[in-house]
């Protein structure tokens, strides 16, 4: 064992995290845990992945749930094929390994929705497999520790930080190691102002020798970020409202919405024209019922809400009238559930 992974683990042993998924090596609940925190911050995921085991317990009872229960629960979570991935690769574990999640890397990497992180975490946690996991909070450790000045999100610079994850994965160990790597990165060697007094690991990062702990790791300059407008019709009649459900890929897959499109610019006029484009509805609008202002991870977005009339509508299995009192019991994303609260705060 490395002087590295030796002072890692003595460190961890004193300073681990207290998260609901720990303290057990149950293959589902690490993969719910590590599904939930892709691209979302632990304090976030907790309550989500509490109600999540209380509803599905098991693979076998996430394999017969359907898709519009898996997406409620997991509302307001974001990365929503996250969820359909894992009700998709669930139903694949029930058919082809008897609803057991296999301990092998390349089988999990060909599950839907687990890539080479998820799988390294996986296998390293839950079987206790000698394999590495990078993180954004592991490659941040690995690149100041080693000092990688090649952008950490190239492939070049990925390339480098899993060769780095390998060549010092504690073997044996692997479970522990991944872990106090992510607790390291998550509680004190920060994106910023990193706590280095505190790191047990200070006196071998070379980042720190150098002074450029903070300029570390080598991040690719970020995009403009497009603003977009669209409007959005509430059509409602006799206490029930009409929405449509979303393609199933794509941002926000599976989830229902109220009826809306893109706009260059926001008035009634144009609201009539994405209705019957897209919907084949013809609406009277009436007058604007607010602004909803969202931001995505590559868009932000204002919608223009409108009440509106509409005549001949014609449901479909992705066009249907709810009632105003059932709407917490559909999937939504976070505009349209502040819409379906302004309904029935009024």
């Amino acid at each position: 064992m490395s002087r590295f992974a030796d002072r890692l683990l003595a460190w961890y042993v004193l300073n681990q995290r207290s998260l609901p998924w720990r303290g057990h090596r149950d293959p589902y609940t690490v993969w719910v845990s590590e599904i939930m925190l892709q691209q979302t911050r632990v304090d976030a995921v907790i309550p989500y992945f509490l109600r999540w085991m209380r509803r599905f317990p098991s693979i076998p009872s996430l394999a017969r749930s359907s898709e519009r229960d898996v997406l409620r629960h997991w509302e307001g979570l974001g990365y929503y094929a996250r969820a359909r991935n894992f009700r998709r690769a669930a139903k694949i574990v029930m058919r082809e390994y008897g609803g057991v999640l296999p301990a092998d890397i390349e089988l999990l990497r060909g599950l839907p929705g687990i890539g080479r992180y998820t799988a390294g975490a996986i296998a390293s946690i839950a079987f206790g497999l000698d394999e590495p996991a990078l993180d954004a909070n592991i490659r941040r450790v690995l690149a100041r520790l080693f000092d990688v000045s090649v952008p950490a999100r190239s492939p070049a610079g990925e390339r480098i930080l899993w060769e780095l994850a390998r060549k010092h994965l504690s073997k044996g160990h692997a479970a522990d190691y991944n872990q106090a790597m992510m607790d390291l990165g998550a509680t004190i060697c920060l994106p910023a102002k990193p706590r280095c007094p505190e790191c047990p690991v200070r006196m071998l990062c070379a980042a720190r020798k150098l002074g450029l702990q903070e300029k570390r790791p080598v991040l690719t300059p970020k995009k403009a970020v497009p603003h977009h407008i669209y409007t959005a019709a509430v059509i409602l009649r006799r206490r029930r409202v009409l929405l449509a459900k979303r393609p199933s890929s794509g941002l926000l897959g599976g989830m229902w919405e109220f009826p809306s499109g893109k706009v260059s610019r926001p008035s009634p006029k144009e609201l009539a024209k994405v209705m019957r484009s897209l919907y084949h509805l013809d609406v009277t609008p009436g007058g604007p019922a607010g602004i909803v202002h969202h931001g995505y991870s590559h868009f932000t977005v204002d919608v223009h809400v409108f009440s509106c009339e509409a005549s001949k509508v014609q449901q479909t299995p992705d066009l249907h009238w709810v009632s105003v009192d059932a709407l917490d019991d559909v999937p939504m994303g976070w505009i349209d559930r502040r819409i379906a609260r302004s309904l029935n705060d009024g």
